[in-house]
């Protein structure tokens, strides 16, 4: 009787683990904006942000980030950067490889001092696009 609680224990935890450590975030946007360098190298002004309601899923478990737009945009994360934190922001980064395979860095932001408010960089070292998200 012992041995059949113990594997119904060890069969709990072998479903139960891995979902804790596998995690899927689902954000929604509401806007969009771009900031790209001009032909001197230096960054111009950022684009009038346009309204967009589009999806955005962060699967720790597939590793990739999808923005399901027009286009559906999907990242494939390569890896996980430390978590950065000051008295105005927490920043979660991850390097990735869009659709194309160009290496690029998008990092959620909240700010702290903005009701929370969260925003998606998209970084391309060339330019950067960000979106105004929320949780769903």
């Amino acid at each position: 009787m012992t041995k059949i609680k113990l594997y119904i224990v060890l069969l709990f935890l072998g479903i139960g683990l891995p979902q804790v450590y596998c995690q899927n975030y689902k954000f929604k946007t509401s806007g969009v904006s771009v900031l790209e360098k001009n032909e001197k190298g230096k960054w111009a002004k950022w684009s009038d942000l346009q309204l967009v309601n589009v999806v955005v899923s962060l699967d720790t478990n597939k590793n990739r980030i999808v923005i399901y737009s027009e286009i559906i945009q999907l990242f494939e994360i390569i890896s996980y950067q430390p978590i950065e934190e000051n008295d105005t922001d927490v920043v979660y980064s991850f390097t990735c490889k869009d659709n194309n395979g160009d290496d690029c860095t998008l990092s959620i932001i909240t700010r702290k001092n903005q009701d929370n408010r969260k925003q998606l960089y998209i970084n391309y070292g060339n330019r950067i696009i960000v979106y105004n998200i929320f949780n769903l």
